[in-house]
């Protein structure tokens, strides 16, 4: 969320949290009445007050932490805020000992009451900087100020998935460029025993010079399994810290369940993610988180082959795949979503329906060369016809039948017409 935005929502927060109970529904809707997304996030976090006691908006958390340009946090001098959430707020700070920028995450001090909490986030936070992997966030350094955990990471440029998706849909290309690097990076973190278990389009960074990077790892396992009730599940769109273990519509059945889950659990989320890069749609959405629910554990979401030429069958099929409601029916590990993409981006490029390219594009690299050979080929296979049909002929003249003429003789000529011409 946009520094902007979070202030929007948090002055309608604060506003609706001063008044009785039972007024405050009323409230927010009147206010967010022209912005349905607006109210949808206050409505999550009132929600989140209304069934923790001991939640981050009683002890509120960010403005506590939020800190102005030149603040210091150990060797880290603040530049600017970023982003802001309900887990905290994001800043773009300057290391002043080895000279680059980086990312600082400030989450709520509520976490450091909880000393098991706590030693369960630095364990997450290690695991995550320990994958040293180009499409996971670098995590830098684990510190604490004001009683707030914090963690330092690289500073990224570019867009959230979820800001792209906001223009409309990603090229079939690119989205199958960017699902690679996305399941490469969750092999290497299921390789560790680290599973995501929130991944969706907002936790997924896109940067300027084409990586994905996977943010937000392990933060999703501080949440309260305990208060991982239906109804607890069903506070809004976002993941609420100390609620609920996923994001409605990006939630595995058995997390909707409630069952215990594994890296499958993202295999899930992965065809979810990938149905919405290539529709600007959702797999799964209802009128209501309650809706939404339901439909990822009785409905199968509607095929995208007929909405776009450029999504093949083939396409679609993977898709489905990681989309099956049985674990045990879907892909079973990220590196076998791999190999079929992997696959799929091998095909020739009549299965690559949004090739070849707009003029002076150059097309990718491995389709040149098959190309380059294929034409080289029928070259080859043209000048081997042209000579064995030259060869023939002359194969016919030595081997040919009696009937044929062998030789001609020319002798010398007599005239006896006795006429001198």
């Amino acid at each position: 969320m946009k520094p902007e935005r979070w202030a929007q929502v948090r002055k309608i927060l604060d506003a609706a949290l001063e008044l009785p109970p039972e007024a405050r529904a009323a409230y927010v809707a009147r206010m967010c009445a022209t912005d349905p997304d607006l109210h949808r996030e206050v409505q999550s976090f009132l929600a989140a007050h209304d069934h923790a006691s001991d939640s981050f908006l009683e002890n509120p958390a960010l403005p506590s932490v939020t800190l102005g340009p030149g603040a210091r946090l150990g060797a880290y001098e603040i530049v600017e805020m970023v982003g802001a959430g309900g887990m905290g707020e994001v800043y773009r700070a300057r290391d002043t000992v080895l000279g680059r920028e980086v990312a600082i995450k400030v989450l709520p001090p509520i976490f450091s009451r909880d000393a098991d909490r706590l030693r369960r986030f630095e364990q997450e936070a290690c695991s995550a900087a320990a994958l040293n992997h180009p499409n996971i966030l670098a995590i830098h350094q684990l510190g604490s100020h004001d009683g707030a955990p914090y963690l330092v990471s690289e500073f990224l440029e570019g867009e959230t998935l979820r800001d792209r998706l906001e223009k409309g849909p990603v090229p079939v290309s690119s989205a199958l460029d960017y699902m690679l690097q996305l399941v490469n990076g969750l092999a290497a973190a299921h390789a560790k025993g680290i599973v995501h278990r929130d991944l969706k389009p907002d936790n997924l960074f896109l940067t300027n010079n084409g990586l994905l990077k996977i943010l937000d790892f392990g933060l999703a396992k501080l949440h309260r399994s305990e208060l991982g009730t239906p109804d607890a599940m069903t506070q809004g769109s976002s993941t609420l810290p100390g609620v609920v273990m996923g994001t409605v519509g990006y939630m595995s059945p058995e997390q909707v369940r409630g069952q215990q889950v594994d890296h499958r659990t993202d295999i899930f989320a992965l065809g979810a993610i990938f149905y919405e890069m290539l529709s600007a749609k959702r797999a799964f959405k209802g009128t209501t988180p309650a809706d939404t629910l339901t439909a990822i554990l009785m409905h199968d979401p509607p095929s995208l082959t007929g909405t776009s030429p450029n999504i093949t069958p083939p396409l679609d099929r993977i898709i489905r795949r990681c989309l099956e409601k049985d674990a045990n029916e879907r892909f079973q590990s990220a590196k076998e979503v791999g190999f079929a993409l992997k696959a799929l981006s091998d095909a020739p490029v009549a299965l690559r329906a949004d090739f070849p390219k707009a003029p002076g594009v150059p097309l990718p690299r491995q389709l040149i060369t098959k190309q380059t050979l294929s034409l080289t080929g029928l070259a080859l296979l043209a000048v081997f016809a042209l000579v064995f049909a030259a060869n023939l002929g002359g194969l016919r003249d030595r081997f040919g039948g009696a009937g044929h003429i062998q030789s001609l003789a020319v002798l010398p000529l007599a005239n006896l017409s006795g006429d001198p011409a």
